[in-house]
């Protein structure tokens, strides 16, 4: 087996004869993180494309050698132990002849999953401090497998920066199974406390609409909002219009903007993005303001989504990152306090692991960006 570069129309064949992959594995994507350089990676047995993935190369001040990350990828054939050995083997061969120090990828595998009755049921009782203490309601054979074949051939796990998340990309997310369910089914779904804020929204006249590049700076200022209220820093609106410039131009349906308006306010009062490959579809971005919380724009902005995901065929929503944690005191509850709500399930990914090409480096790159972040 070997990896070559391959040319961003090659690797959107090859997503195209998928059922999906991550959104951060799309050529696309290279192009919105620009403090990167992107390559589109081909994995061939022989002239046979086997597998694909999104390299981004970060390069270390002063010295010509290359730290390599694969988000949420690439995508290969992770069930076979064998498969698993030879293609890592040449992403690694394919490293070492670029310059590269440390490899970082995060295949798309889940390993376990817990319903919302299941976290429900913890949470009253408080029987558990966090997901991953709790027995899973269904496990992943290939994800344990997987990880199990990632150690044996020295990839590392490395400690979450923050250990109640994840490590670059969060381990632990929150998804809404729509498969052959209709608009009805999935509604039912939703707590008591979403279908009423729901129907609240359309009392109140809740307006939910799509919006274009031309809205960007509206959905930005709620955004600012919001990041002022929860205590992170905004990315700049450069950033959002760099996005949505580069996922329309490889896919019309690779993202969308809402926004959620009311006639007694000024400029958006809840908006979000929604990107979408193939049948999964993910909630990216989200922001709210504070003077229009009562009117319950964020059930509604997540629940139009839903129905738009449902109409193009997706089978998977996802509602990304949550905490591993059930503590009602811990400052990330909200997450999985509101994302429970949809009635869907929280699930483990088999995370992000480490091949140091050089320890060295690898230890003096991860002092390096500690002291820049």
């Amino acid at each position: 087996m070997e990896v070559k570069v391959i040319s961003p129309e090659e690797h959107l064949t090859y997503i195209h004869s998928r059922p999906s992959v991550s959104f951060l594995q799309t050529p696309a994507w290279g192009q919105v993180k620009r403090e990167w350089q992107s390559k589109s990676l081909g994995w061939f047995t022989g002239d046979k494309l086997v597998g694909a993935g999104l390299l981004l190369l970060r390069k270390v001040p002063k010295i010509d050698r290359y730290f390599a990350y694969l988000p949420e990828g690439p995508d290969l054939d992770w069930q076979s132990e064998q498969h698993v050995e030879q293609a890592l083997g040449a992403l690694v061969e394919f490293a070492k002849n670029h310059k590269v120090f440390q490899i970082k990828i995060g295949p798309h595998v889940w390993v376990k999953r817990w319903q919302a009755e299941t976290l429900k049921a913890a949470i009253a009782t408080e029987r558990s401090g966090t997901i991953s203490e709790l027995s899973a309601d269904e496990s992943n054979g290939v994800g344990v497998s997987l990880a199990q074949t990632l150690r044996r051939i020295g990839w590392k796990q490395p400690p979450a920066a923050d250990a109640n998340f994840g490590d670059y990309q969060p381990r632990y997310v929150f998804q809404v199974a729509l498969g052959e369910k209709t608009v009805d089914d999935v509604f039912n779904g939703f707590n008591q406390l979403w279908r009423r804020n729901i129907r609240k929204a359309e009392k109140s006249e809740v307006q939910i609409t799509t919006g274009d590049f031309d809205a960007l700076p509206d959905f930005h200022n709620c955004y600012v909002e919001t990041a002022q209220r929860d205590g992170f820093t905004p990315r700049p609106l450069q950033y959002f219009e760099n996005m949505y410039r580069a996922m329309k131009a490889e896919d019309s349906k690779r993202i969308e903007l809402y926004l959620a308006r009311h006639h007694q306010h000024l400029g958006a009062i809840a908006a979000t993005t929604m990107t979408q490959v193939g049948n999964h579809a993910w909630y990216s971005y989200g922001a709210s303001t504070t003077a229009a919380r009562d009117l319950r724009p964020s059930n509604a902005i997540q629940w139009h989504m839903m129905q738009q995901a449902i109409s193009t065929g997706c089978t998977t929503y996802d509602l990304r990152g949550i905490a591993n944690t059930l503590d009602q005191n811990h400052h990330l509850f909200g997450l999985i306090q509101f994302k429970l709500g949809t009635g869907g399930y929280a699930q483990e990914y088999v995370g992000e692991w480490d091949y140091n090409i050089s320890p060295a480096l690898a230890k003096a790159f991860a002092f390096y960006m500690g002291r820049r972040n």
